[in-house]
């Protein structure tokens, strides 16, 4: 798994220290802050991989926080065929290849998932 860069938010020092700590022995790039301080600055919180965030922060915005976290509403959502491939390869890799567990996983038969394979260029 390549590394994260990972935004850690906690105003209580000790447990932030133990996060990272942990976070680093796992080879992520760490950035942390008492404050959302790193989080409303660019590249802004859509600049991290990941957050970890104690939700009771003094001062949260929750509503700038929830704005910042949703998706960009100037770009189209995906296709029905984009998600359905996407998730079919999720499936495929989750059963090591297995068509016939990741039919049964998906709840359609096999000839079904095949057709999609081909259809989809997932052989």
């Amino acid at each position: 798994m390549k590394p994260l860069l990972i935004l850690v938010l906690d105003g209580d020092p000790e447990r932030r220290r133990r996060l990272v700590m942990i976070l680093r022995q796992a080879d992520h790039e760490v950035v942390e802050a008492a404050d959302a301080t790193p989080a409303s600055e660019p590249p802004g919180i859509r600049g991290f991989d990941a957050l970890m965030l104690d939700l009771r922060l003094p001062h949260l915005d929750h509503g700038a926080l929830r704005r910042a976290l949703s998706l960009d509403d100037s770009a189209p959502p995906e296709t029905l065929e984009e998600v359905e491939r996407r998730h079919l390869a999720l499936m495929l890799r989750h059963t090591s290849g297995n068509k016939r567990r990741a039919a049964q996983l998906l709840g359609i038969s096999r000839s079904t998932l095949l057709n999609k394979v081909r259809k989809y260029g997932l052989e």
